[in-house]
């Protein structure tokens, strides 16, 4: 069964920073790309980041870029995403997604290029 659990989440102020973590099984990990997007209430999931296991190759949407940074620990299966200098805006439910073995590069921030997803962890930044 494939599974991919969000953890990390929580309330943090203006200016801190998290660690969320994606924790995959069920699937041949090394042969997949690993996203993390997030949704805000009341608007559309938007894609942050993404890591091709395979490769290590690291992209970015550009309201991650500067502030979040994504990487994998593959011997535990586990993709992480660090998040920096976080804003009230940066408050929202994130959710890991994983495509293979065969992707699109230009698609990797798009949530419908995706076949598996997490249940998601909420980030809520206060002011």
């Amino acid at each position: 069964e494939v599974q991919l659990v969000e953890s990390g989440g929580g309330l943090v102020q203006a200016g801190g920073s998290l660690r969320l973590s994606c924790a995959a099984s069920g699937f041949a990990f090394d042969r997949y790309a690993i996203g993390w997007f997030r949704q805000a209430p009341g608007k559309e999931r938007e894609g942050l980041s993404c890591i091709s296991i395979r490769d290590g190759s690291t992209y970015y949407a550009d309201s991650a870029k500067g502030r979040f940074t994504i990487s994998s620990d593959n011997a535990k299966n586990t993709v992480y995403l660090h998040m920096n200098s976080l804003k009230p805006e940066d408050t929202a439910v994130y959710y890991c997604a994983a495509v293979g073995p065969v992707w699109y590069k230009a698609a990797l921030l798009r949530s419908d290029h995706y076949d598996y997803w997490g249940r998601g962890t909420q980030v809520t930044v206060s002011s």
